[in-house]
């Protein structure tokens, strides 16, 4: 079983309310926050090492770490290969900003998105264009329904009700 199989079975193998999930999430999000703190600190500098060697850098189990590369990867510039990867492998953190603050919104983490290092990164009007559209992407909108005395859609001039609508 690969580390990223491994985590995922730690993490999603227990019933997320129960006192052992909540113990592992609690212990992940706390961490996790102390860790992106740091690396918005100096977002220009691309962290790189082993899985192992982050894991030691940033104090916390190999495990967590995978974990944090898992949910981190889909804001890097360029992915790491998450699928395959030992505690050998050595990864890049090379964050792109406007998409790691967009994925957060999608997670509805807001202990993170809303920590204040933000400020200093990206502008308040760029923070809530990536929100609300982070936020719109998941509404279906529908389009206007047709009346019955409307123009048919089909184009023969005819009211809805007697031509396409008829048959409906």
């Amino acid at each position: 079983m690969g580390l990223l199989d491994e985590w995922r079975k730690y993490a999603y193998g227990v019933e997320l309310e129960s006192r052992e999930g909540r113990a592992i999430w609690d212990k992940y999000f706390a961490w996790e926050k102390g860790v992106y703190e740091e690396l918005l600190q100096k977002p220009e500098e691309v962290v790189t090492g082993t899985v192992k060697e982050l894991a030691e850098k940033y104090g916390i189990e190999l495990t967590y770490m995978v974990g944090f590369l898992d949910g981190i990867n889909e804001s890097l510039k360029e992915p790491n290969p998450i699928e395959t990867m030992t505690e050998d492998t050595v990864v890049k953190l090379d964050i792109d900003l406007e998409k790691l603050y967009y994925y957060m919104v999608e997670a509805k983490a807001d202990w993170l998105y809303n920590l204040p290092v933000w400020d200093g990164l990206l502008t308040e009007e760029k923070r809530k264009e990536l929100y609300w559209k982070q936020k719109k992407s998941g509404t279906i909108v529908k389009g206007k329904k047709i009346g019955r005395n409307d123009p048919c859609p089909c184009g023969s001039g005819k009211k809805y009700k007697k031509c396409c609508g008829a048959n409906a």
